[in-house]
C-alpha cells in the first residue's frame, strides 16, 4: 500500500491538496472516458472540522464547479456532472447504523464509472465498495495533517499525480 503524508498549514495548503488530487482526475475529465474502468472511490475520514468538505470543495473548484458548494451532510449526497463524468460527494455524518447505508439506496452510485468522495465513510460500516484511495485528515497544532494511502492502482495512480506536485512534507 503506497502512502504519502503532508502537513497542511493553513486553508491555502488544503486548497493546493484539493487542486492536485483535481489534476490527477483532470486527464480522464478531459478526454470523457470514464475515470476508471470500474470508477475511483475516495473516502476522507478526520473528526469533525479536519477539513474534510473543505478538501472537497477545493478539489471541485479545480475541475471548474462555480457557484455554492453544499456539504451533503443533510442531502447525503450532492452529484456533478463535469465533462461527462459523474462525481457525488457524500457525507454520512448523520447514519447511525449501516441500516442507514442500506435504506438510502445509495449503492448504484459505486456501482459504475463514477468518482465517489465520501466523508464518513465508517458510518456505513462494512457495506460500502473497497476504497481506492483514503485521506485521512488530522487537526494540529500547527494546521492539519493529510495521509493519503492508496488502495488500490486506480488509487495508486492518484497518489503518483498528488506526490509529483509536493516537495517535501510540507504542502
Amino acid at each position: 500500500m503506497a502512502a504519502l503524508r503532508l502537513h497542511l498549514p493553513d486553508e491555502a495548503a488544503t486548497a493546493r491538496l484539493g487542486a492536485s488530487l483535481a489534476r490527477s482526475l483532470a486527464p480522464n475529465l478531459d478526454s470523457n472516458a470514464p475515470a476508471h474502468e470500474h470508477g475511483l472511490h475516495i473516502q476522507l475520514q478526520g473528526e469533525l472540522g479536519a477539513g474534510k468538505t473543505s478538501l472537497v470543495r477545493a478539489l471541485l473548484r479545480a475541475l471548474g464547479v462555480t457557484g455554492h458548494i453544499k456539504s451533503p451532510t443533510y442531502t447525503l449526497v450532492e452529484p456533478y456532472a463535469i465533462s461527462g463524468i459523474c462525481l457525488y460527494h457524500f457525507d454520512f455524518y448523520r447514519f447511525t447504523s449501516d441500516q442507514d447505508w442500506l435504506e438510502a439506496g445509495l449503492r448504484e452510485h459505486f456501482e459504475g464509472h463514477a468518482i465517489c468522495l465520501v466523508e464518513w465513510p465508517d458510518k456505513a460500516g462494512d457495506l460500502l465498495p473497497r476504497a481506492d484511495l483514503v485521506i485521512r485528515l488530522g487537526i494540529t497544532s500547527s494546521g492539519r495533517d493529510a495521509i493519503l494511502e492508496a488502495h488500490s492502482n486506480a488509487g495508486a495512480a492518484c497518489l503518483a499525480a498528488v506526490a509529483a506536485t509536493v516537495s517535501g512534507d510540507s504542502y
